[in-house]
């Protein structure tokens, strides 16, 4: 009895949520036991029910806890990414990623109104149909670990951000769902002019033909569940990482010049690496959201500012105001220049 009780005792897992980031990103997915019961993120999923009912659309996507959101072809179900299960993982993701995809009520059923569109896909097999093809494309096309955008298009409906229905046919398909589905998108008047109006309009027929309708694909399956991965926080975001700081465009030296100076400055002068050091995330979450990318590729683009502004040895000796103007141009033609040059991350 005394020996099972120590086994017990050793096998008690910690309070993971006290834990310090160090120390919990050595833990596995699997030991974190998370639900997404009682969660905010349950009731937004209430929310996309309702929505789907309301256009008589019989379809409710089944969902589960993995590592990033993702709606597998064939199964018209949603994975949902873990850090949405608790705050501590949140301010974790936020630490390590420098956003939260999802984090807010209307970011999160923005998200899951598009990936219900990818279960619709699948659930009614709707990229078989001709029609659909001709429409949008086939769904049959290389997903790109990158994708060229048009940002002056208007061949494409604007969710998500990122230009991503620009991306492949099958999210081209699920951003004129999601754009479709919202409640108040008025989606009517928005695309007036624009060729995606096409595209809204096949959908909203689409949706009355399926209206009632049950769908012949029902698999419940989960796929690439949290608890059976045992795959560490740390090696996560080590991938997470990588993935998103390949291939960043080199800063122009002339251009820095111009915004700091170069050596021979007052000693007392503040160094630029450490000025942009200092602005840093403001000046990330205003071009990230001026062209609606995810802040961890604009912070890297930075990055790339203050490194290179530390070899040329350059120092601040124009006032913050302007510094700060001009930097954010700078940033701004390179965020530009990174999306013209075809490497955008397809992200969901």
């Amino acid at each position: 009895m005394v020996e099972a009780r120590r086994r017990r005792k050793r096998t008690k897992v910690r309070d993971w949520t006290t834990l310090r980031d160090e120390e919990l990103l050595d833990l596995r997915f699997a030991d974190l036991n998370l639900q997404i019961r009682g969660t905010p993120v349950e009731e937004r999923i209430d929310r996309l029910y309702a929505e789907l009912e309301s256009r008589s659309i019989r379809l409710r996507p089944h969902y589960w806890l993995a590592e990033e959101w993702f709606a597998p072809d064939g199964v018209p179900g949603i994975a949902v990414p873990f850090y949405l299960a608790h705050p501590r993982l949140m301010e974790l993701e936020r630490r390590q990623m420098l956003a939260v995809e999802g984090a807010t009520r209307d970011e999160c059923l923005r998200i899951l109104r598009h990936e219900a569109g990818h279960t619709l896909e699948s659930a009614f097999r709707l990229n078989r149909r001709q029609e659909w093809r001709r429409i949008f494309g086939r769904a049959s096309k290389t997903y790109p670990t990158h994708y060229r955008v048009n940002p002056s298009s208007h061949d494409y409906v604007l969710h998500l951000g990122s230009w991503y229905a620009q991306s492949h046919p099958s999210e081209d398909f699920a951003e004129t769902f999601a754009v479709w589905l919202n409640p108040s998108s008025r989606w009517r008047r928005r695309y007036l002019d624009w060729p995606a109006l096409r595209k809204l309009l096949y959908v909203d027929e689409l949706m009355d033909e399926l209206a009632g309708k049950s769908p012949p694909v029902r698999s419940r399956e989960h796929v690439e569940p949290l608890h059976e991965n045992r795959t560490t926080l740390r090696e996560h975001y080590r991938r997470k990482h990588a993935a998103y700081s390949k291939a960043y465009p080199d800063v122009y030296d002339r251009a820095l010049r111009r915004i700091f100076g170069g050596r021979g400055n007052a000693p007392n002068d503040e160094a630029a690496s450490a000025f942009l050091r200092r602005y840093r995330q403001e000046l990330t979450d205003s071009v990230s959201h001026s062209f609606g990318v995810h802040p961890y590729v604009v912070d890297q683009l930075l990055h790339e500012m203050i490194l290179q502004s530390r070899r040329l040895g350059l120092r601040r000796r124009r006032s913050e105001a302007y510094t700060k103007r001009a930097a954010k141009i700078l940033l701004t033609v390179q965020t530009r220049r990174f999306l013209r040059a075809g490497r955008h991350r397809l992200a969901l």
